[in-house]
């Protein structure tokens, strides 16, 4: 399997935090909070999220009002 193929759907932190236009500190903040979408650690210690989680996790705050 190539690495474009591992990495298919999946979106590194600076990717994240400008669709949601936050800073990486906040992210942090919110990881350490437990009220971050799931991520993957990776062995060089990156972050990654999956496009799907990152999905489910917006459509879970989603205001029904």
């Amino acid at each position: 399997m190539t690495a474009t193929l591992r990495t298919r759907g999946m979106l590194t932190l600076a990717e994240v935090c400008e669709e949601l236009q936050i800073s990486r500190s906040t992210f942090y903040d919110w990881r350490q909070k437990h009220r971050a979408p799931r991520c993957i650690k990776l062995p060089n210690g990156d972050l990654r999220v999956r496009r799907d989680d990152l999905d489910n996790w917006l459509d879970d705050r989603e205001d029904g009002a």
